[in-house]
């Protein structure tokens, strides 16, 4: 069972039940590409059906194994595979796509550990492929208009940022892979690693990492960096929304405050998977290496100490904790 040559990349998605796979889906879809082959454990997957009807779907891995090395064989082999899989097991699916002679495209975080990127690094020099990341943020007009302004700034200036980022979540949350910091990683990693990923992008090397606050469901610190001093809220919880929140049917709030201004970035965010995917059709895409960085800093969040409120702290981390829906402690 193999499927006929056609214009176009050849894909094959893993993952494409999840929450995050239609932007993929739509990505490989406006780029002009084909998905030959999708894989999840779940089969609520009528989705295909708006971007890739003739598509193989397999609920189990060693039946998508078999179809994508038989296509591998082929006259029409796949070119990519797509990681849209809870984090924890990236770093597993991307060396998978690797040893079957694709070039990979994963969803955020890349991996949870740094020490996962030299291995990887290791395989792509094995196979001779490439893993890609998705860093969108870095696509989004206002934050490179504001990396411009940064850079073309006085070189000794050292700016003072606050970001406050809250994207509500309901109970579902706590009792998926989400709400296990072993295999979401935590809040950092979970919602935060584009963030810090944009952060060190414009400002520089991290100089220090403080946790201040961190329980299941956020986390506040404090990061210097080469070119600024940022205190930063992360949660997805609606009760630490403030009362002038821009509330939509998620009810998120995306602010950054750079040295008393107001930074609003909310909107521009539905078309930068397909900006990410053309860019790595062109070559021009985000190597594993480049995810580097933010990956070292949510896994120091995650492996820190709370120092509590001490210092120059996030004023949101003042907040009263919560109690865990299902009654755990509050605190990780």
């Amino acid at each position: 069972m193999t499927t006929e040559k056609n214009d176009g990349k050849n894909f094959a998605l893993i993952g494409v039940a999840g929450y995050i796979a239609p932007r993929h889906l739509r990505a490989i879809a406006d780029t002009g590409n084909n998905l030959l082959a999708a894989y999840d454990c779940f089969d609520s997957v009528g989705r295909l059906d708006s971007f890739f009807p003739e598509c193989y779907f397999f609920t189990k891995n060693e039946q998508f194994d078999r179809f994508c090395s038989k296509q591998m064989r082929s006259g029409n082999p796949l070119h990519y595979t797509s990681v849209c899989t809870p984090n924890h097991t990236h770093d597993a699916f991307i060396r998978y796509g690797l040893r079957l002679g694709t070039d990979v495209i994963c969803e955020k975080p890349l991996v949870l550990n740094p020490y996962n990127i030299d291995n990887l690094l290791d395989i792509e020099a094995e196979t001779g492929h490439k893993a890609y990341t998705i860093l969108q943020l870095r696509l989004h007009d206002s934050i490179v208009a504001l990396k411009k302004k940064v850079d073309e700034g006085p070189e000794d200036r050292i700016y003072d940022v606050d970001l406050t980022y809250i994207t509500s979540r309901g109970k579902w949350y706590y009792a998926s892979w989400k709400g296990d910091i072993g295999k979401s990683g935590g809040i950092a990693t979970n919602i935060g690693v584009h963030f810090y990923d944009m952060l060190q992008w414009i400002f520089g090397t991290v100089k220090r990492n403080i946790v201040h606050v961190m329980s299941f469901d956020r986390v506040a610190g404090y990061l210097e960096f080469e070119k600024a001093h940022v205190r930063y809220f992360l949660s997805i919880n609606a009760d630490c929304l403030p009362a002038n929140a821009v509330q939509g049917e998620k009810k998120t709030y995306r602010v950054i405050s750079i040295d008393g201004d107001e930074f609003e970035f909310s909107a521009g965010f539905t078309e930068l998977h397909t900006l990410s995917y053309r860019k790595i059709l062109d070559g021009e895409g985000f190597r594993i290496s480049e995810a580097r960085n933010s990956i070292q800093i949510v896994s120091d969040i995650r492996h820190a100490v709370p120092i509590g409120l001490k210092g120059d702290y996030h004023p949101f981390a003042r907040l009263p904790l919560a109690l865990h829906p299902f009654g755990r402690n509050g605190r990780l």
